[in-house]
């Protein structure tokens, strides 16, 4: 169903073809695994197999690119598009409506499928994924996971022959990931084709049917899934962990955690509008100099109840404290930093060393530069300093907006999944950074789904179950 026959692509106005001499084959009823170290070729593969390389990146393609035994570049996206259906990573930019049942419904509406057509395959969709409460909602107003769910929705009501999916589980928690797991294994059962492109694969041990691994453009390395088990080869080239362990049973509550210095919530009920209330009468404490992880299923307020910490949403009532002295409203990001799941939306200098200069606005300039060189040092980006940061990679920026979150030395910081999208290289490194911080003083709370990293660097943990959370640590 999808094929490269000796591939390689080089991206306009590249000096180096981005893969190079690819040969790989996705048959219908079959999924194939691709892994590797970030800027390994993995999204670019996704492109030539749906199309999008060279056919929108443009760029130059040796080798022949093959769906249904069609070449692409004989094809245009909108036939290719009705074959293959591509889960992007980040799922907001492939969102066209503004609510679920919208969403789900616009290819379909697109193509001119008749409407009571269109309305049952987009039930079965949302049925299928488990998204049929939340139909009439906002996509807007979904976690990132949520968001995810979506997207596939949308692809899965169009009935296409294969799936091409990059990096489907970075948002989603463990639960989730196992489901969407038994929703891969009913499609194989269909006979549907599949690549996954993932830099967490664990989950995928009992699935896949063949794995590459890719390394400087290449496929260095082939075979069945076992292939990941061997240490060395992981090492070598930056991948994750092939064991699925769930540590969140292992991990102490943070009321068992000794702490001089403390952030803590009490009394905080919040509701949007007039939907139903998240929090009510929710009492947490995080301990500083240790790593808390803040866990719980998508949606059930993990960012929201971030945001609230750091002002940025209003709340009536709560009180937050850190070392027992009470943070009102006004100035209180001063001491609690947030860094968002998506980097994109807190970088806005034209330079990596004005970004972390901008986050030290008012101090002194010998202060400030002096403190900008250390930690441009620190966070292994010195030889970054003068790139814009949106020309860096998805780990360099969010090395950088931690970076640019921890020079303020705030008293607790939270971190919405900070290893999304990591290669196990840039995993560990992500681990070494909040360590610092923690030892440091600072109460680093982590919003993650990413068990690896929770179980490598967490102390203690914080769950939230989502329904009305009232439960209190302190």
């Amino acid at each position: 169903m999808l094929r490269l026959d000796s591939v390689s692509y080089t991206y306009p106005q590249a000096a180096t073809p981005a893969v190079a001499d690819v040969n790989l084959a996705v048959r219908p009823g079959q999924l194939v695994l691709c892994t590797g170290r970030s800027g390994c070729g993995k999204s670019t593969l996704v492109r030539l197999l749906n199309g999008l390389a060279p056919q929108y990146y443009h760029g130059f393609l040796t080798g022949r690119a093959l769906i249904d035994g069609h070449d692409t570049r004989e094809r245009s996206l909108t036939e290719i598009s009705a074959l293959v259906g591509t889960l992007f990573q980040n799922p907001e930019t492939q969102f066209f409506a503004l609510t679920v049942e919208d969403e789900a419904a616009v290819s379909l509406e697109c193509r001119g499928v008749e409407s009571s057509v269109c309305v049952t395959a987009v039930r079965n969709a949302l049925k299928e994924l488990g998204l049929e409460n939340l139909a009439a909602q906002s996509v807007l107003k979904l976690s990132e996971g949520q968001k995810q769910k979506v997207a596939l929705a949308g692809l899965l009501a169009a009935h296409p022959k294969a799936l091409v999916l990059d990096e489907p589980s970075a948002n989603l928690d463990p639960q989730s990931t196992l489901e969407l797991a038994d929703t891969l294994r009913r499609l194989k059962d269909m006979g549907l084709a599949l690549f996954v492109a993932d830099h967490r694969f664990s989950w995928l041990r009992d699935l896949a049917d063949h794995v590459l691994v890719m390394d400087g453009g290449r496929i260095v390395a082939e075979g069945d899934f076992d292939l990941l088990d061997d240490a060395a080869l992981r090492a070598r080239h930056g991948l994750r962990s092939a064991i699925w362990h769930d540590p969140r049973q292992d991990l102490p509550g943070a009321e068992t955690a000794e702490a001089v210095a403390s952030f803590t919530i009490h009394d905080l009920s919040f509701a949007f509008g007039k939907k139903p209330t998240l929090f009510d009468g929710l009492d947490l404490t995080f301990p500083g100099g240790g790593i808390t992880v803040l866990a719980g299923p998508n949606g059930c307020g993990k960012t929201t109840l971030a945001r609230l910490s750091a002002g940025l949403l209003k709340c009536k009532g709560a009180s937050f404290a850190w070392r027992g002295q009470n943070l009102p409203e006004r100035g209180r990001a001063r001491q609690v930093g947030l860094v968002l799941q998506n980097a994109d939306h807190q970088l806005r200098m034209d330079s990596v060393r004005a970004e972390l200069t901008d986050a030290l606005a008012g101090l002194p300039q010998d202060e400030s530069s002096a403190r900008v060189e250390g930690f441009l040092e620190a966070y292994g980006l010195a030889a970054l300093a003068e790139r814009h940061p949106q020309s860096l990679s998805g780990g360099e920026k969010q090395r950088l907006s931690v970076a640019a979150a921890m020079i303020r030395q705030p008293g607790v910081v939270f971190l919405d999944e900070p290893t999304s999208g990591l290669d196990g290289e840039n995993m560990h490194r992500m681990g070494e950074d909040l360590r610092r911080a923690a030892k440091a003083g600072t109460a680093v709370v982590v919003i993650t789904h990413d068990l690896e990293f929770m179980g490598e660097i967490c102390d203690c943990i914080v769950p939230l179950t989502g329904k009305a959370s009232t439960q209190s640590n302190a």
